[in-house]
């Protein structure tokens, strides 16, 4: 048996790294946090379509490094801060296009459920967040739910704010869980 892999996904500032770590500690699991702020805080924050690539490497290489954690504490599965149709969505809304290899992988990998945040959160200023007119994250957001919809995996919105948001979330995996058992 695999290690079931759920994905908190969706624009920036949604609220998906603090999800992330509060559904990771709610079961007792281990998180795969977003490789790309590591990347650009040692990198700076312009970046290229080829620094993508690296990011993109980065956040599998993470992905694979805690799926061996997993196994290795018995633990049946885990909350990934993005995947790879991230990287694909911010390539495209950045560079037009997303490279061959990142799109790839996407249909290489598998995951089992995909969490997406809202915008319905407020947007927090940070150097590496581009988008803060509420049209442009509404915009960005149904690009995601477009992705997500055209795939077999299943996927719900989370939106509210803080507990509201997590027992949501709690929820939504309460039950992928116990069809999945």
């Amino acid at each position: 048996m695999g290690i079931k892999k759920i994905v908190i996904t969706g624009p920036e500032s949604t609220g998906k790294s603090e999800l992330t770590r509060a559904l990771a500690a709610h079961y007792h699991t281990f998180p795969v946090m977003e490789f790309a702020r590591q990347y650009l805080d040692t990198n700076g924050a312009g970046y290229t379509q080829n620094d993508l690539l690296k990011i993109a490497a980065g956040q599998l290489a993470a992905e694979e490094e805690t799926i061996a954690l997993c196994k290795t504490y018995n633990k049946p599965f885990l909350f990934a801060d993005t995947d790879l149709r991230v990287i694909q969505i911010w390539s495209e809304i950045a560079f037009g296009a997303c490279d061959n290899k990142i799109l790839t992988q996407i249909a290489r990998r598998e995951y089992h459920l995909y969490l997406l945040c809202d915008t319905d959160l407020p947007w927090h200023p940070d150097p590496y967040r581009e988008y803060p007119d509420p049209n442009d994250r509404k915009r960005i957001f149904h690009h995601y739910r477009a992705g997500l919809m055209f795939q077999e995996v299943p996927f719900t919105i989370i939106s509210g704010t803080g507990e509201q948001r997590i027992n949501s979330a709690i929820s939504i995996v309460d039950r992928f869980l116990a069809t999945e058992n």
